[in-house]
């Protein structure tokens, strides 16, 4: 897990999960492998793309991140994660999530 609190809650700090072409899947499989901060299930549902950028990680040199709404067990509202399918980092974990054992 991050203590940065802007990590995948802000279009400028999104998680970066791509760097082949399953993007979308790696996209799915990172928030698979998340679970609430004691190991709840959570729920996620695309609404969407937003924020173009510059990357050379895609044939058009341009990209656009991915906004999930995610939520887990016992929380009481959605959350909005950005994901970013073109480019790779370090996965971590958003602040409130930890990954799955």
């Amino acid at each position: 897990m991050t203590t940065d609190s802007t990590y995948g809650y802000s279009k400028e700090n999104p998680i970066k999960v791509g760097g082949d072409v399953n993007g979308p899947a790696n996209e799915r499989n990172f928030l698979s492998s998340l679970s609430g901060p004691n190991g709840e299930a959570i729920w996620f549902e695309r609404s969407g793309s937003c924020c173009s950028f510059e990357t050379r990680n895609s044939s058009f040199g341009m990209g656009m991140l991915d906004r999930y709404k995610v939520t887990y067990e016992g929380k009481k509202d959605t959350l909005v994660l950005y994901l970013n399918m073109y480019d790779k980092a370090k996965l971590k974990a958003p602040l409130g999530f930890k990954f799955k054992q």
